[in-house]
């Protein structure tokens, strides 16, 4: 069951929200309610809103399907902050001007994912081409070879040296 839950034009900038979302991709929703709860981080509130909303919308998918639903089974799969519209305003400065003022907004998402999908295996084509084709570079149709460098000369011309 994957779901997933925005927030637009949090009043935050999006540099601080990111250093929140950070501690929390990636683990399970039990976990990283457990981190946002005692951070102490403003961003962690928006945070946490979020991370239940996309928990909530995919106990919602779950019913729709009459599928079973365990939101301790849940997985943070994807979070990530977007910089939102910025806000510009104007303060007075020293003699007679105005100094701008940037009031950033950020954007947060997060998609939710059981743990069976998150670990199921992928589809694997056949082994040995995938390694074969892993392993050998590609080859380009009249590429000439390289002449050795000096690190490489030097140390052709030890070993010849110690094999006297």
């Amino acid at each position: 069951m994957e779901a997933r839950a925005i927030q637009r034009t949090v009043r935050q900038s999006a540099r601080k929200m990111r250093l929140v979302v950070d501690l929390i991709r990636g683990r399970a929703v039990p976990e990283a309610y457990a981190i946002l709860r005692y951070s102490k981080k403003l961003a962690a509130k928006h945070i946490h809103k979020v991370l239940k909303s996309a928990v909530a919308n995919a106990q919602q998918a779950a019913q729709r399907q009459n599928a079973a639903f365990d939101a301790d089974g849940l997985r943070v799969k994807y979070a990530v902050v977007n910089e939102g519209p910025t806000l510009k305003r104007f303060t007075p400065a020293a003699m007679g001007r105005a100094t701008p003022i940037k009031k950033r907004t950020s954007h947060v998402e997060i998609h939710v994912e059981g743990d069976a999908e998150s670990r199921a295996p992928k589809t694997a084509s056949t082994k040995a081409g995938s390694k074969a084709e892993a392993v050998a570079p590609p080859v380009r149709a009249g590429a000439k070879r390289r002449k050795p460098t000096k690190a490489k000369k030097a140390t052709k011309s030890k070993t010849k040296k110690e094999g006297r």
